[in-house]
């Protein structure tokens, strides 16, 4: 694969993961994202703010904007869906996700975008962690609780589905992204001021 491909896939990527779905859909019901509720451009928030249908919404778009960046990272590389390069183009979709270039940078915490990734990577693991996200959420009634015991049980799912190094490391890269993101809703959590998912 050239060096060019390689750029090519990156950048796709990125571009892709700086979609917001929850800003596209905030609009359509005539409300800015950013200025209502937790002000994050996320599931949560839209649900919250604008009710499930929209948030199922929100939530289907990032997803698919993992999967879709993941397949190109798998398919331009021309090395398969556990290719590395599956990897590190759904990193740039998440990393895109976070910080959006069409967007002025104020992007979400990645959870869905990496979930998608994780669904076209590894199925099965993504099938688990998807299950394991919604059963903390519906006891626990919190989303952050929810994404960040996912995101820690993410990695030894992962290695048990046989994902190693270069793939592996891509994909820590990613989940320490998605936790730095959740840095505030570590604090609240510890201070057991947090959101619930729904009010």
């Amino acid at each position: 694969m050239t060096a060019t491909t390689g750029a090519l896939i990156l950048a796709l990527s990125y571009l892709l993961g700086s979609v917001d779905f929850a800003v596209l859909v905030g609009r359509m019901h005539g409300v800015d994202i950013h200025q209502v509720g937790s002000g994050n451009p996320g599931t949560s928030n839209v649900m919250r703010t604008l009710g499930r249908g929209p948030a199922a919404m929100v939530f289907i778009g990032d997803t698919l904007k993992g999967v879709i960046a993941a397949a190109i990272g798998a398919f331009l590389s021309g090395q398969g869906p556990e290719s590395p390069w599956t990897y590190a183009a759904g990193l740039m979709a998440v990393i895109g996700h976070c910080y959006p270039v069409f967007h002025r940078f104020r992007g979400g915490k990645g959870v869905a975008t990496g979930g998608g990734v994780i669904l076209f990577a590894e199925p099965i693991a993504g099938l688990i962690l998807t299950v394991l996200w919604v059963a903390i959420a519906k006891v626990g009634k919190v989303a952050s609780v929810a994404s960040l015991v996912v995101a820690i049980g993410s990695v030894p799912i992962l290695i048990w589905q046989g994902v190693t190094r270069w793939a592996l490391f891509w994909f820590g890269v990613m989940l320490g992204l998605v936790i730095y993101r959740h840095r505030g809703n570590i604090s609240r959590i510890m201070k057991r001021r947090e959101n619930s998912v729904i009010s």
